[in-house]
């Protein structure tokens, strides 16, 4: 998709409707939704740096038990992990309000793993959200 912001909502909405066929409560459809668009905007700004020039890609697999995304920028990458951010500093204003995305994303999926890409390109985050089991 372009790089550009709003292209997050067509993601969004795509992986969205991938997991309600799968079977996927609509809580944790909204989870996904929001970690998603947390990654794409992610690789758009910080991956592309908003260079509209560039694309993102979104790839989504359909497991039997899973749905694994992976969205994929042609930024560096990340050498490690942001700090835990301050909650309570940002919601007083003594902390910038920005800088939540990582930490939600982790927050709303089973498994999140950022990766550089080779020779500082094709860098990418791999999203896991797992089906709950059926209750017996």
């Amino acid at each position: 998709m372009p790089s550009r912001l709003g292209y997050e909502k067509v993601a969004m909405s795509t992986a969205a409707s991938v997991a309600k066929l799968m079977g996927f409560r609509q809580e944790r459809i909204e989870d996904l939704k929001t970690a998603i668009a947390e990654a794409c905007i992610n690789a758009i700004e910080h991956g592309n740096k908003l260079n509209d020039g560039l694309q993102v890609g979104v790839l989504l697999n359909a497991g039997e038990d899973a749905l694994e995304i992976k969205v994929i920028d042609d930024g560096r990458g990340m050498k490690t992990l942001p700090p835990r951010p301050d909650i309570d500093k940002k919601i007083h204003g003594e902390e910038d309000p920005r800088g939540m995305g990582m930490f939600l994303i982790q927050a709303l999926v089973d498994e999140a793993e950022w990766v550089a890409g080779a020779n500082g390109k094709s860098s990418y985050v791999r999203l896991v959200v797992r089906l709950d089991p059926p209750n017996e």
